[in-house]
C-alpha cells in the first residue's frame, strides 16, 4: 500500500487520540454502525482531500465501514496531525498522503496521488482536489459520479465552476447544511481560532482590540468568543445585512482602513483575497498580530508584507515577526494559513460530529441519486439535516415536544382566524 506520511512510529499515539475524539462523536458512531451492516458504499472508490485530524479519521473509518475504498490527502499543508495520518495507514490500511508542513510541490503531488486512485467520488475541503481534477486530470472525470464539499470557500469555487458550465459532475455542499454552518462554523471556528491564537502567542485577550474581518457564521462565532475573553471587538464587512446584525449584536462596525489604526489582533474569515493589504500594514500599530481562519492564505497579502519588511524572524513556533523600515513590527501567525489548525487542533470533535455525519450521509445520498442529479451544486437534503439534528439531540439526552393531532390540523388549515 502506497502512502506518504511523516513517521509510522507515531501510529499508536494517533490511535489513542482518534479513539478519544470518537467518544465525542455519537452521531457518526451510529452511522458507522449502520454502514457496517448495510455497506451502502460497497465498491465505491473515494478520494478525500480533507484536514487530516482525529475527527476526520473517524469520518474516514465510517466510510470504510460502509464499504468504501478510500484514499486520504491533506487539504492544507499545515493542518495535518502526523500521528493520525500514521494510525490510519498502520492500523486501518488506508492510504494517506499528508505531512504537516509539506511544501507546495509536495501538497500538489499528494493531490495527484489521491486522484491516481481513479475515484468514483470526491470529498473535498476547499475544492483543490476538484480543481486539479478538472484542470489536469480530465481523463478521470468519466469515472466520477459526484462529490461533496466541506467548506464555504470550496462551495464558492464550485458554484463559480457551475455558473461557467465547467463543473463536470454534481456536488453536495455540505457546508450549506444547518447542522454544519450553524454549529461547526460558529461554535467550532469561534473556539478553535481563539485556541490557535493563544497557543501561538500566549497573549491575554482581555483589554485588547480584536478585529474580525467578515461577519458570516465563522465571524459571528469568533466575535462572540473574543468578546467572551474580554476583548473589545471590531467587525469589518462589505455586506449591509451582516454589518447591521453585528451592530445589533453590540459590536463596532467600521472599514478596515479605520480598524487597522485601533486593532491589536486581526483575524480574517471572509473567503476573499487581500482583505488585509499593503496600505493596511502601513497603518497598523507596532506589534499588531495578524492571523487568518479562512480556508486559503490569500486573505492576508503576505507578498506585500514580505516586500515591506526589512527583516523577518521566527520568534515563536507559528509566529513570524516582520520588521518594517520605520521600526514597527507586525506578527503573522501560522504563515497566514488556518490558525485554528496550524497551531491548534481544529474544531472540537462534538461539532465535527455533525459536519462529518453530513459528509457520510451525503456520500450515501450521492451513490443512490447521482444518476438523477445535474452537474451543479446541491444543498444537503433537509431530511438528512433534520435527521442529524435529531440524532445529536438524542445523544445529548434532549427531548422535544410533539404536536397533538389538534395542533397539526390547525397548522394545516386556513379556516380559523381571530
Amino acid at each position: 500500500m502506497e502512502s506518504h506520511v511523516k513517521d509510522l512510529n507515531q501510529a499508536e499515539g494517533g490511535r489513542r487520540r482518534i479513539e478519544w475524539a470518537e467518544r465525542e462523536m455519537p452521531v457518526l458512531r451510529l452511522i458507522r454502525e449502520r454502514f457496517a451492516k448495510e455497506k451502502p458504499l460497497k465498491g465505491l472508490r473515494v478520494s478525500a482531500c480533507l484536514h487530516v485530524t482525529t475527527e476526520t479519521a473517524n469520518l474516514i473509518l465510517t466510510l470504510q465501514s460502509g464499504g468504501a475504498d478510500i484514499v486520504l490527502t491533506a487539504s492544507n499543508p499545515l493542518s495535518t496531525q502526523d500521528d493520525v495520518a500514521a494510525s490510519l495507514v498502520a492500523h486501518s490500511e488506508i492510504p494517506v498522503y499528508a505531512i504537516k508542513g509539506e511544501d507546495n510541490a509536495t501538497y500538489y503531488k499528494h493531490l495527484h496521488a489521491a486522484l491516481d486512485h481513479k475515484p468514483h467520488m470526491t470529498m473535498d475541503d476547499g475544492a483543490d482536489l476538484v480543481s486539479v481534477l478538472h484542470k489536469e486530470r480530465r481523463d478521470l472525470i468519466q469515472n466520477v459520479v459526484g462529490g461533496t464539499e466541506e467548506t464555504t470557500t470550496g462551495v464558492i469555487r464550485l458554484r463559480a465552476m457551475a455558473a461557467d458550465n465547467a463543473l463536470a459532475f454534481p456536488v453536495i455542499a455540505v457546508n450549506d447544511a444547518m447542522t454544519k454552518h450553524f454549529f461547526d462554523n460558529r461554535y467550532g471556528t469561534g473556539q478553535s481560532t481563539i485556541d490557535g491564537i493563544i497557543r501561538a502567542t500566549n497573549i491575554l485577550l482581555a483589554g485588547k482590540t480584536f478585529v474580525v474581518a467578515g461577519y458570516g457564521w465563522c465571524g459571528r462565532g469568533l466575535a462572540m468568543r473574543a468578546r467572551g475573553m474580554g476583548a473589545n471587538v471590531i467587525v469589518t464587512e462589505i455586506d449591509p445585512l451582516p454589518a447591521l446584525e453585528a451592530v445589533m449584536d453590540g459590536f463596532r462596525v467600521m472599514p478596515m482602513d479605520q480598524a487597522v489604526r485601533e486593532g491589536d489582533i486581526f483575524v480574517t474569515v471572509t473567503g476573499d483575497l487581500n482583505v488585509i493589504d499593503k496600505h493596511h500594514f502601513e497603518n497598523m500599530k507596532d506589534g499588531a498580530i495578524v492571523a487568518n481562519s479562512g480556508h486559503f492564505n490569500v486573505e492576508i497579502n503576505i507578498p506585500a508584507l514580505e516586500k515591506m519588511a526589512v527583516s523577518k524572524k521566527l520568534v515563536r513556533p507559528f509566529v513570524e515577526q516582520y520588521q518594517l523600515e520605520d521600526g514597527r513590527v507586525i506578527n503573522l501567525l501560522g504563515e497566514g494559513r488556518l490558525i485554528n489548525l496550524a497551531s491548534a487542533e481544529g474544531h472540537p470533535a462534538s461539532v465535527m460530529d455533525m459536519s462529518f455525519a453530513n459528509q457520510a450521509l451525503s456520500a450515501e445520498y450521492m451513490v443512490k441519486n447521482a444518476a438523477q442529479l445535474a452537474k451543479k451544486v446541491y444543498s444537503v437534503p433537509d431530511a438528512i439535516d433534520r435527521e442529524i439534528a435529531s440524532l445529536k439531540l438524542n445523544a445529548m439526552g434532549v427531548k422535544l415536544d410533539l404536536l397533538t393531532a389538534e395542533q397539526l390540523a390547525y397548522l394545516n388549515s386556513w379556516e380559523e382566524g381571530t
